[in-house]
């Protein structure tokens, strides 16, 4: 007999249908009453898959009593409760370890669209003006100073990224990482103040809400940019807002915002903004091996009794 697993949201047209020819898939999103239908229901459901964006609300927990394991498409997790889910004996696994690379790809990308003015410059040419006059001067990158929020892998890799520009590296983190020899800062204020780029990769926890504050939007400066590519709800996006309107700091560039996918309208028309939708895994490759690992995970739970990328 087939495992029954909800599912809270579409996935893709690859990773669907392998999910229904291997369990028997209540889709979540299509119930009507669906608290009434799991209050019926939910005790014979025994899996879950969701994706980060969307995660797990916390009373499935409850209407789900015999649930045993949560594939989640993603490493933010911080929309699925995971002291509740150990409290509940949950297994909860994301797909860790195969989204990295394509991330710190955007994220540098991005650092050198909002530094040289890519995206400007090119819609400087699309609307004729390159034969009114030079385009004005814009920011080298290399031998700057790069300086990372959260150096967990993704930030790692973004210094790596950093290496070949000839920056100079320095982070902040919850401790001094052992295995790294790039500068320490203690506070995010000190490591704005100190670079040139401030670049976010931390996770976007309880703990780090609004962590990009006034404090640390003033230390970066009119000469500093900030590049986001970790949560909307890390920076105070108000001031970031006003700082980037009176050009306090130099600009941004941002895949995330506080509330997706709506994104501030006095954003929108400012030049010394790149704007993107939330692409840091979205490639073909990456997408498929963060779907394959979702199968993966809960397929391995109800094999073996655990997960292969636990977050729990």
């Amino acid at each position: 007999m087939k495992e029954k697993v909800l599912q809270v949201v579409a996935l893709s047209s690859y990773l669907d249908p392998i999910l229904d020819k291997e369990f028997n898939v209540i889709k979540y999103w299509e119930l009507e009453n669906k608290y009434e239908f799991l209050k019926k229901q939910g005790g014979e459901i025994t899996g879950l898959v969701t994706a980060a964006p969307v995660g797990v609300e916390d009373i499935l927990f409850y209407l789900l009593p015999n649930l045993k394991v949560i594939s989640c498409r993603g490493v933010g997790l911080e929309k699925i409760n995971l002291e509740l889910a150990k409290e509940k004996k949950v297994r909860v696994a994301g797909t860790f370890g195969v989204l990295s690379n394509c991330v710190a790809d955007l994220a540098f990308g991005l650092l050198l669209d909002v530094a040289r003015n890519i995206s400007t410059a090119d819609r400087y040419i699309r609307q004729g003006k390159w034969k009114e006059k030079s385009y004005p001067l814009t920011t080298s990158v290399s031998n700057k100073k790069l300086g990372i929020v959260g150096l967990g892998e993704i930030g790692s890799i973004v210094a790596k990224r950093a290496q070949g520009f000839d920056m100079s590296v320095g982070y902040c983190s919850i401790h001094k990482k052992s295995h790294s020899n790039l500068e320490f800062f203690e506070t995010v204020e000190e490591l704005a103040a100190w670079c040139d780029f401030l670049m976010l990769t931390l996770s976007g926890n309880k703990k780090n809400t609004k962590l990009i504050s006034k404090s640390v939007l003033k230390n970066l400066g009119p000469k500093g940019y900030l590049i986001n590519v970790s949560r909307g709800t890390v920076v105070d996006e108000e001031i970031l807002t006003e700082f980037l309107v009176n050009k306090k700091i130099a600009g941004a560039a941002l895949d995330v915002y506080e509330n997706e996918p709506l994104v501030p309208a006095e954003l929108l028309s400012l030049e010394n903004v790149v704007l993107t939708p939330h692409l840091g895994s979205s490639t073909e490759e990456t997408r498929r091996k963060m779907e394959n690992l979702v199968f993966e995970n809960i397929k391995s739970f109800y094999v073996t009794g655990d997960v292969l990328t636990p977050a729990n």
